[in-house]
């Protein structure tokens, strides 16, 4: 059970949230859990989909944004974000399970995306603070400025969801991963 309530619907859900939630159900099929426990705050909601809306259509591809999110997941020991990236992973980014545990340990098996997993890893445990080689070594593998801004971003989206999981406990709605560390 949830430390925070997560409402059973969608009509359960603040009037406000209501549409922004109608709108996650059209594009996804479902409303997942950690959608309807944001839904409580329907500002926080609001911009958690915006800014997830927003990196969607940028210019990093789909299978760097989940390889991130699986690494920052692990490094956080959201098991609820594992869930649901091992799942989107697999699923929709068609990521093999060598590629999601490599993800899962901050590498990739992909060259390129290695470089951008590997300095979102840096991003986590630095808090930020990272070095003009950091930043250099994420260059010199091909990232532009804007998508080194993009990794920076999503580092920050996925702890943000990683910390309201774990504040809420959240119930795991997609197949079950645990993190090896917290």
């Amino acid at each position: 059970m949830s430390r925070l309530p997560t409402p059973a619907s969608i009509e359960a859900s603040p009037t406000a949230s209501q549409p922004l939630l109608q709108a996650v159900k059209k594009q996804l099929g479902v409303v997942p859990n950690l959608f309807r426990l944001i839904g409580n705050s329907p500002a926080a909601l609001e911009g958690y989909l915006g800014l997830n809306g927003a990196l969607a259509k940028g210019a990093l591809e789909a299978p760097t944004r989940e390889r991130i999110a699986l690494a920052v997941a692990e490094i956080n020991g959201c098991d609820y974000c594992l869930s649901a990236h091992s799942y989107l992973g697999k699923n929709l980014a068609k990521l093999s399970d060598a590629e999601i545990a490599a993800n899962r340990g901050g590498s990739s098996g992909d060259q390129k995306a290695d470089a951008a997993v590997r300095f979102a890893v840096k991003l986590v445990n630095a808090r930020g603070h990272v070095s003009d080689a950091d930043v250099r070594t994420v260059r010199d593998a091909g990232y532009t400025d804007a998508q080194v801004i993009e990794i920076v971003l999503h580092v920050a989206l996925n702890t943000l969801t990683n910390y309201v999981n774990e504040v809420a406990d959240t119930v795991i709605d997609f197949p079950v991963v645990n993190a090896r560390a917290a």
